[in-house]
């Protein structure tokens, strides 16, 4: 019997107007691919279940995203939006539904993701590179760490995935004086030997 959770019913009641229509098709789309399929909430997000995860689908500020489990296996390159690389998902940034393929073509992504489950078939884990990741750190932020001599050292000594964290939250600012004033906090945190999201450990 299929599950409708009330915890994805106040999910897209508080999402965004823009969101609703979006959230709802997708719903409405893997209960009629999977009469059976189970709602439920997983890291905050609903989640769409029949033997383990088939899909799941979030709202952000200004767009929508859907994750299939198991998208390796069912689309070409893992993705099948163009822009799926700038949002979580195979989809990329959703903000209208029009930007979801047609209701048959999703029907038969979701019946597929439900085939894979119920045959045990897992993604194989993906290889991982062995080049050394270079990381572009931009030119502000690289002139005020060479100024700052504290920030600079615990920078180059800290870990890749460190540094992306700073890099990534600076280039991320909408406005000269936003990213001006992460730079600063920035240096400061290095200074101290902290890593960006040091509030959270």
């Amino acid at each position: 019997m299929p599950t409708r959770d009330p915890r994805v019913d106040a999910y897209i009641e508080n999402a965004a107007e823009f969101a609703k229509p979006i959230l709802n098709h997708i719903r409405k789309l893997v209960h009629s691919a999977c009469p059976d399929v189970e709602e439920t909430l997983k890291w905050g997000m609903p989640h769409f279940m029949r033997n383990g995860i088939l899909c799941s689908m979030a709202a952000f500020k200004e767009h929508c995203a859907l994750n299939f489990w198991k998208g390796d296996l069912i689309f070409a390159d893992g993705k099948v939006s163009v822009t799926q690389d700038k949002g979580m998902g195979q989809f990329g940034r959703v903000s209208q539904l029009f930007e979801l393929p047609t209701d048959d073509v999703m029907i038969g992504y979701i019946k597929e993701a439900a085939r894979l489950n119920e045959a045990g078939i897992t993604a194989a884990p993906r290889p991982r590179s062995k080049e050394k990741k270079e990381l572009e750190v931009p030119d502000d932020l690289m002139a005020a760490l060479k100024k700052n001599k504290k920030a600079l050292t615990t920078f180059e000594k800290f870990s890749y995935s460190h540094k992306k964290d700073y890099v990534g939250w600076i280039t991320e600012a909408k406005r000269a004086e936003t990213r001006k004033k992460r730079i600063q906090t920035a240096l400061e945190w290095l200074a101290k030997g902290k890593p960006r999201n040091w509030k959270h450990q």
